[in-house]
């Protein structure tokens, strides 16, 4: 069940939201603490306000009511990826090149597991990081255990 809900909700949203100018970073649907969470995380290049999230929240709750997807109570949460957000692709590291990134790789590398610094390039399968030291080290996409945006 959850599976149809996520792919029925993700399928809406990824043709709703490129009119509203946005685009659809994730969809999760779980039992949590509270109980049930559907929680769609929304994207745009220059950030996603308060009002953007809003409409997208009143345009699904709308879909689900006349879907009527989920039969029990659930709560439903709208959000940006916000300012820690994980990288999943170069593609969307191409986005950040000149931000501060962390690195975690699933094997050391130059010694390192961890680098963290400033997204010089994105390469053919790799990212250039420069350390605060002022190193360059090239980073191979496929070594990469998780990445994202750091403070």
């Amino acid at each position: 069940m959850n599976e149809g809900v996520v792919s029925r909700v993700r399928e809406f949203a990824e043709s709703l939201l490129p009119a509203m100018g946005l685009e659809l970073y994730d969809v999760q649907f779980r039992r949590e603490n509270q109980g049930w969470v559907l929680r769609l995380t929304i994207d745009r290049v220059g950030g996603v306000s308060l009002d953007d999230c809003s409409r997208v929240s009143r345009e699904v709750s709308d879909f689900l009511d006349v879907e009527d997807l989920i039969e029990h109570q659930y709560h439903l949460e709208v959000s940006s990826p916000g300012a820690e957000r994980m990288l999943r692709s170069l593609a969307e590291c191409r986005r950040f090149v000149g931000e501060k990134i962390r690195v975690k790789l699933s094997q050391e590398r130059d010694g390192q597991k961890v680098f963290i610094g400033r997204l010089q390039e994105v390469g053919d399968g790799t990212l250039i990081v420069e350390l605060e030291n002022g190193e360059l080290h090239t980073v191979p996409w496929d070594e990469i255990n998780k990445a994202r945006l750091t403070l």
